[in-house]
C-alpha cells in the first residue's frame, strides 16, 4: 500500500509540470482520483481513468448504469496476429443519471465499458475481459476504443521487454527504495538500448554485447 500511495502522491506532482494542452491522459485505475482528475482539467486537456473497487461505489454505479441505460455509442474493432483473434467492444453513455456525486469529478462527461475477447487459435481457448472507464472526452466510441487500446500498448510492450530483457519480474529486491530505484535505472538502460540503432540486434543482445565490449558500453552512454 506503501508504494500505491507514494504513486498517488506523485501522479498530481507529474501533471502539474508537463504540457498537457489537447492531450489524452489515460491512467490505471491507481490514479482513479478526484484531485488527479481535476488537476488533469486545470491543465486543459481531458482524461480517460480506469474504474475499480478504489472509488467506494463508483464501479458498481457505473456497472449499474451498463445495465440499464443505452449506449449513446458503439464501436467494435477485431485484430488478428500472433496466433490469436482480438476483438474489443466499446460502449459508451453519456447518461450520468446513476452515478452519486458525479459532479465532484471535474469534467466528467462519459462512462465507457470495454469487452475484450481474446480467441487462441492453437488451443482454441477464449479468455474475455471487462474494464470500465470514466472520461470527460465528448468522443464517440471509436476514438475512446483507440485511446485505450494505445495505453494497454504500451504498457504491455513496456513490461514485456523489462521481463524478457531485464528479468525484472525475478527480481528480489524488497528493502527500502530498491524496487523503485531499480526500476527507474532499467528504464533508463532500455532507453540508452533503444536510441543505439547501429547494432542491428534486439534490446537483448544490446544489453550482453554492452557487457562484453566496453567500448560498445561508452558508446552506449554518450548517447
Amino acid at each position: 500500500m506503501e508504494e500505491k500511495s507514494n504513486e498517488i502522491t506523485a501522479i498530481p506532482r507529474l501533471v502539474e509540470v508537463l504540457v498537457l494542452k489537447g492531450c489524452i491522459v489515460t491512467i490505471d485505475a491507481m490514479g482513479c482520483q478526484k484531485e488527479i482528475a481535476s488537476k488533469i482539467i486545470g491543465k486543459e486537456a481531458d482524461y480517460i481513468l480506469a474504474l475499480k473497487g478504489n472509488q467506494g461505489h463508483l464501479l458498481e454505479q457505473a456497472e449499474d448504469s451498463f445495465r440499464f441505460l443505452h449506449p449513446a455509442s458503439l464501436d467494435e474493432q477485431t485484430d488478428a496476429g500472433h496466433g490469436r483473434v482480438e476483438t474489443r467492444r466499446c460502449l459508451v453513455i453519456n447518461d450520468l443519471s446513476l452515478i452519486a456525486h458525479a459532479g465532484e469529478w471535474e469534467g466528467l462527461q462519459y462512462l465507457v465499458k470495454v469487452e475484450s475477447t481474446r480467441y487462441f487459435k492453437c488451443s482454441g481457448k477464449e479468455e474475455t475481459d471487462t474494464r470500465l472507464y470514466i472520461t470527460s472526452l465528448e468522443a464517440d466510441a471509436k476514438l475512446l476504443n483507440n485511446a485505450i487500446r494505445y495505453h494497454w500498448s504500451i504498457e504491455n510492450s513496456l513490461h514485456w521487454v523489462l521481463d524478457v530483457s531485464f528479468n525484472e519480474d525475478s527480481s528480489r529486491k524488497r528493502s527500502g527504495f530498491a524496487a523503485q530505484n531499480y526500476s527507474i535505472l532499467n528504464r533508463i538502460a532500455l532507453n540508452l538500448l533503444k536510441n543505439e540503432k547501429t547494432t542491428k540486434v534486439g534490446v537483448r543482445g544490446k544489453r550482453l554485447k554492452a557487457g562484453w565490449d566496453n567500448q560498445y558500453l561508452c558508446k552506449l552512454l554518450k548517447n
